[in-house]
């Protein structure tokens, strides 16, 4: 008789899956092929799990609960939007590398929002809003002026930034995605310029359109 507490199978069955779709591939591996490496019944799979996306959700989770502390002990007394955003961007990398190929099999539906394991989806939200949070915080007493009109959008907008830095990561074969550690240093360099001259009374109708931009994208 199984010793083992729902919480530990549910962990076995998280941590085969996630195995699984690394050597794999997320298409390829089955849910029975998940219960079989897990050492459970297929039914009990499907009991925490009813479907693959449901697996991807719950890594999700747990991956925005685990980097909480190391983003907040990786930011502790960085100053300046520059270091804090590419900080910010960098922890994430580090954290997710294990999963990298994970991630990089979900990026065929990734960029769809109906996809409920997108991250731009209504199911992703609660974690995409925690996340932007973190964004919100780079910005304050960053040294930066930032345009009243641009402050409630700009954690969103450093938000995207930071996913094309992650899809960029995710394709990456270049030797220990060396390319991505040029670009995260070269684009948060280039987005705190912009921020920093984006209250310049001369970028007045720069920033309007901008504004503009990000009301089409968000559908207001």
């Amino acid at each position: 008789m199984s010793t083992l507490q729902p919480e530990d199978t549910a962990t076995r069955i998280l941590s085969s899956a996630l195995e699984l779709f690394r050597t794999q591939g997320f298409d390829s591996a089955t849910m029975r092929d998940i219960a079989a490496h897990a050492g459970v019944a297929t039914g009990a799979a499907y009991y925490y799990y009813p479907s693959k996306d449901a697996i991807v959700m719950a890594m999700y989770r747990q991956a925005c609960d685990e980097i909480q502390p190391q983003i907040q002990s990786a930011l502790q007394g960085i100053s300046g939007l520059e270091a804090r955003l590419h900080e910010l961007i960098r922890v994430k990398l580090e954290y997710f590398k294990p999963n990298r190929d994970v991630l990089r099999a979900l990026l065929r539906n990734g960029a769809d929002p109906k996809y409920p394991v997108s991250p731009f989806s209504t199911e992703v939200k609660e974690i995409r809003d925690i996340d932007i949070q973190w964004f919100a915080r780079t910005l304050l007493d960053c040294g930066i002026r930032i345009p009243r009109d641009l402050q409630p959008h700009l954690a969103e907008v450093l938000w995207f930034f930071q996913m094309g830095i992650i899809f960029f990561w995710i394709t990456d074969d270049s030797p220990k995605q060396i390319r991505t550690t040029r670009l995260l240093k070269l684009g948060a360099r280039l987005v705190t310029t912009l921020v920093r001259i984006s209250s310049l009374p001369l970028m007045r109708s720069v920033r309007k359109a901008a504004l503009e931009l990000i009301e089409i994208v968000k559908g207001e």
